[in-house]
């Protein structure tokens, strides 16, 4: 029975499972075409791929540290706490739950469902929106009745839906045309970049920090973080790149650039899946979002857990089931919102804007280590490399990514950003005064 705190019981396959399972998404499938037409030749679009992936290397570095210094649930909550940016933690987390996380979730169900109607058109209409609602409910069913089943779905279905990539890497491995790497630009157009390049990757690379959300339920979290997080890079930035040389070896390059869906147009020149490659690469999607919606239904209601067992959230979300030994309401609660979500698609696009105040706090997230190192509680099993170059690098790269997203929509992000701080600054400080006295943030897992 449960003591009302989350126990440790995930191990490393899990935390595996949940990071690389989080990061590939359905991205992967457009993303290939965008990546080509801002590099410009085939040779700088392989090398934007993995330069995108180093430059995740230093951020999950610096993950692995703070979260083996503090290994509790909450993740960016937890070292923007520490480093004594309080408000900028429950900001962080007010942000993340109104419109990030439950809208995340109710995309990727409507997704899933956009697949599927191509095989079954019934469901393109309002059907299809209450079998997106039935998804994400049997989903839930899963991490809500068990965290070590959640954790083992989890390893199922991350594994599965590697399985398809790895089949186009190898067929594309053998029936790849040399020539199409030797493409040369025709007079007037548009010059290569890499810096263009690898901008276009470094939303593929985001997700392995889902991981640190559940910091307090992996057992020796000391060991098993940092070697899942680095782990999931090399495993990303491997398959990345394979894909990224196969899908340029099938198809001539100035295709490529032109690609919405680079990978399925890519699999019609493998032959014997020509015929199938429509339905090929639907079925992967299903299945790569269906894993990616799993980690997210899993990880993202311990961020509200941690912050209510802070007091700075609705005191309910910091519930354990007493049986199931899960943050049961705040699952409940996030998934409610976001099959609500589900009918109005339009929302789900409008709270996109939002995502730039969360970039910003990952920021400050890398930032905080400068301010922990300086805590006498600070002691984590992992320590970085060359900590300071390290964390520059690391926030660098996120400051990259902060960049294009407001340069994407300067004017929306930054009102989204009003928003978040007027509606979540009256409310910080009302629980603060209230339940700031009961704080319980630094003892919310047991071992």
């Amino acid at each position: 029975m449960s003591n009302g705190t989350l126990t440790r019981k995930l191990g490393f396959w899990s935390a595996l499972a949940i990071a690389v399972g989080t990061t590939i998404g359905s991205g992967i499938f457009v993303s290939s075409g965008d990546v080509a037409k801002a590099a410009g030749l085939p040779s700088i679009s392989i090398l934007a791929w993995i330069i995108g992936g180093i430059i995740a290397i230093p951020q999950v570095m610096v993950l692995a540290e703070l979260s083996t210094a503090y290994p509790q649930n909450g993740s960016g909550y937890v070292y923007l706490n520490k480093a004594g940016w309080r408000p900028l933690a429950f900001l962080y987390g007010w942000a993340t739950f109104w419109a990030l996380d439950p809208p995340s979730i109710s995309i990727m169900a409507l997704a899933i469902v956009a697949y599927l109607a191509s095989f079954f058109p019934f469901f393109a209409g309002f059907a299809g929106k209450l079998l997106g609602v039935a998804i994400i409910l049997i989903i839930t069913s899963i991490h809500y009745r068990s965290v070590k089943g959640g954790g083992s779905f989890q390893v199922i279905i991350t594994a599965i839906k590697i399985i398809p990539f790895l089949i186009v890497i190898v067929l594309g491995l053998m029936y790849m045309n040399f020539d199409n790497f030797a493409y040369t630009p025709a007079p007037g157009a548009g010059s290569s970049s890499l810096i263009g390049g690898v901008s276009a990757t470094t939303w593929a690379y985001t997700g392995m920090a889902a991981i640190c959300f559940m910091a307090g339920e992996f057992k020796n979290p000391g060991k098993v973080l940092p070697k899942a997080l680095i782990s999931s890079v090399m495993i990303v930035l491997g398959l990345y790149t394979l894909l990224a040389v196969c899908v340029t070896g099938l198809m001539p390059f100035d295709k490529l650039m032109g690609s919405s869906a680079a990978v399925s147009d890519a699999v019609k020149y493998i032959p014997g899946l020509s015929g199938i490659a429509s339905s090929f690469v639907a079925v992967t999607a299903i299945i790569v979002i269906l894993g990616s919606l799993s980690s997210c239904i899993m990880f993202q209601p311990r961020l509200e857990y941690a912050m209510a067992k802070d007091g700075l959230f609705f005191q309910r979300f910091g519930k354990v089931h007493p049986k199931f030994e899960t943050p049961s309401f705040s699952i409940l609660a996030q998934v409610t919102f976001a099959c609500i979500l589900v009918f109005f698609s339009n929302l789900t696009e409008l709270l996109g804007y939002f995502t730039l105040i969360q970039l910003v706090i990952n920021i400050l997230d890398f930032a905080a280590v400068y301010k922990c190192r300086k805590r006498e509680d600070y002691n984590p099993i992992y320590r970085m490399p060359m900590w300071r170059v390290t964390t520059i690098l690391a926030i660098a790269g996120a400051a990259w990514l902060a960049w294009g997203t407001f340069t994407w929509a300067p004017i929306q992000g930054m009102i989204a950003a009003a928003i978040v701080i007027a509606t979540g600054l009256p409310v910080y400080y009302y629980w603060e005064k209230k339940y700031g006295s009961k704080r319980s943030g630094d003892s919310q897992i047991v071992a």
